[in-house]
């Protein structure tokens, strides 16, 4: 597998890795400026021309990686290297007599919101998330509003925007991955109420988020109750959604709220994973 698949791979498995460039070589060298590898905790691909040169900058995205740089992106950080005999060389000694420059990208693992509902709120919703670094899944049981044409204002996403068709909601979610942030807005209470009972019966969401008044939650959390979820299991949905001090009701006001509180549990969330590797043994 090449470097690009690689990256594409370690994406796609909300995995984190560091791209390793060679950015310049003066004199010789075993490869030339451009080449790459990713490395990640156990694994490699690519190379930037193998030898100490190469067993360098791996241990050194090793350690990154140990270190904690793997959530929220943004480290990046110079290697300089001498191939003379003269060198510090603890993986061998490499004598073409060049000095190298390597360039260590830690590549994040990106958040995952999930979307349950397409109506006028969630395409609103949609087209802000639609702007971050992160997984979307627009999920709707209707055909017409669970398809890219039905919302061509997100064309040009930085999100990777996966789009589902599911008049029933268990298969989706068990798709999505681990981690995620479930959103809840359907046009009928009664598919709320059932989103929300087979998202109770999985453990891997980050947050259960449902939209609605405290008269909808009373009606659909006494059905949560009837179908088997006890207080503590019913707890790990929050209602109302939205950052309160957000005002307004339009569909993009409440989107706007939505959208904030969710960036700001995607930040905890990044910090938790960073400092869970901080402590990992």
């Amino acid at each position: 597998m090449n470097w690009v698949d690689a990256v594409q791979q370690l994406r796609e498995r909300r995995e984190p890795g560091v791209l390793v460039t060679l950015t310049s070589v003066r004199g010789h060298a075993p490869r030339q400026p451009g080449a790459k590898l990713v490395v990640t905790a156990d694994a490699q691909w690519g190379s930037i021309g193998g030898g100490n040169l190469e067993a360098v900058a791996v241990r050194r995205a090793r350690e990154l990686l140990a270190e904690g740089a793997s959530s929220g992106g943004g480290t990046v950080e110079t290697l300089s290297q001498e191939l003379n005999e003269h060198a510090d060389a603890p993986f061998g000694r490499q004598c073409c007599g060049g000095v190298t420059s390597v360039l260590l990208e830690v590549l994040p693992v990106i958040g995952s919101v999930a979307i349950v509902g397409m109506g006028h709120v969630g395409r609103e919703l949609a087209r802000i998330l639609a702007r971050h670094d992160l997984e979307l899944h627009l999920i709707d049981g209707r055909p017409e509003f669970a398809s890219a044409a039905a919302l061509p204002a997100i064309d040009d996403a930085l999100a990777r925007v996966h789009w589902h068709l599911a008049p029933w909601p268990e298969p989706v979610l068990a798709e999505l991955p681990a981690g995620t942030h479930l959103v809840v807005m359907t046009h009928d209470h009664g598919e709320d109420a059932a989103v929300c009972d087979a998202a109770l019966r999985r453990e891997s969401f980050a947050s259960i988020g449902l939209i609605g008044s405290s008269a909808k939650w009373r009606r659909i959390e006494k059905a949560l109750r009837e179908w088997g979820h006890d207080p503590a299991t019913t707890a790990r949905i929050t209602t109302p959604i939205g950052d309160p001090t957000v005002p307004g009701k339009e569909p993009a006001a409440i989107a706007l709220a939505v959208a904030t509180d969710l960036v700001r549990r995607l930040a905890a969330q990044a910090s938790d994973r960073d400092a869970t590797e901080l402590h990992r043994p």
